[in-house]
């Protein structure tokens, strides 16, 4: 195992927390499986006796056919195949490569040797399969959501495929209500394109545009099943974190300021390039707190980031939540 898988590993939700000197004659029986971008790692219906877990790469998860939009992406340092070798029932979705892919595949027999060794590695798993059941009602609602948006394109923003904000007006609610009646926590994240007019203006609105669109599927994929998005305004972006509270709001918040800063749009056939910076505002829910209520709070936050410099995180204030 070189250093750079090591790294990874120890950042895993499976191993955190776990000394991988202990295990490591184990993972070091695990072989490595290469998959090419299309190749299918897992299909519905199939036995499966494996959990894979990510180490270059990415996987889509499709609860249904290909037909269907996908459930999730898989990034390295996360698993699957975790519930099928758990119940031993066949596998409940179809997984394939979105891209050139490396995993470690952990036999079911290696699994149970590591659990035997560290009870570590079974709270971790254990961690893995609550999350997974956890938002299975969250996941309903979202899939119910979609399929209402196929009939009413008004729902949808033209130009970069998200949500828009009459959808926002109408989802939202409805899973803040159902949050506050779980008494799970919500947190809600506005971020905002910075100096967006003066972009537009150096490099035209066509790369404008081009960018908006880029940076929109990147926000999409670096959430997780649960989380939702919109395109709130014209370089604005709205996130609810269901059942998320303010310390996890805030890592997920610093991920998706980082992903913008690092995202670069190609500009000139020379090769130039060019990138912009997010803003962010954290507003996380109270007793009795209302969509408008949160929106306001982030919008708060937000306005304290662009104060502050720019290009940064600011939660809001909890007295004026």
């Amino acid at each position: 195992m070189d250093q750079a898988d090591r790294l990874l590993l120890e950042r895993s939700q499976l191993f955190c927390d776990i000394d991988l000197e202990g295990i490591e004659h184990l993972l070091d029986t695990c072989p490595e499986t290469l998959l090419a971008a299309g190749d299918t790692l897992l299909q519905q219906g199939a036995q499966n006796n494996t959990l894979y877990l990510v180490l270059d790469g990415q996987l889509r998860v499709y609860l249904g056919g290909r037909e269907l939009p996908e459930h999730t992406l898989l990034n390295p340092g996360e698993c699957v195949g975790e519930m099928s070798l758990i119940d031993g029932r066949r596998a409940s979705a179809l997984v394939i490569a979105a891209q050139n892919s490396r995993l470690l595949a952990i036999d079911h027999e290696v699994v149970w040797s590591l659990i035997e060794l560290s009870y570590g590695i079974a709270r971790n798993l254990l961690g893995i399969l609550s999350g997974r059941i956890r938002f299975n009602n969250l996941a309903l609602i979202s899939a119910q959501t979609q399929s209402l948006e196929f009939e009413r394109a008004v729902a949808v923003d033209a130009l970069t495929g998200l949500h828009n904000k009459r959808w926002v007006a109408e989802a939202f609610p409805r899973v803040i209500g159902r949050c506050a009646r779980d008494g799970a926590a919500v947190c809600l994240l506005l971020g905002d394109i910075d100096n967006f007019k003066r972009f537009n203006a150096c490099y035209g609105r066509l790369n404008g545009d081009n960018l908006l669109r880029l940076l929109a599927r990147r926000l999409a994929d670096i959430l997780r099943p649960q989380d939702m998005l919109a395109r709130y305004g014209v370089e604005e972006f709205v996130f609810l974190l269901p059942a998320t509270d303010i310390s996890e709001a805030i890592k997920i918040a610093e991920r998706l300021r980082l992903m913008a800063a690092e995202t670069r749009l190609p500009i000139a056939e020379d090769g130039a390039d060019a990138g912009i910076t997010l803003s962010m505002g954290i507003a996380t829910m109270q007793s009795g707190d209302t969509l408008e209520a949160l929106l306001a709070n982030a919008e708060a936050a937000l306005q304290s980031a662009k104060l502050a410099g720019r290009n940064r995180v600011e939660v809001a204030d909890a007295t004026n939540d």
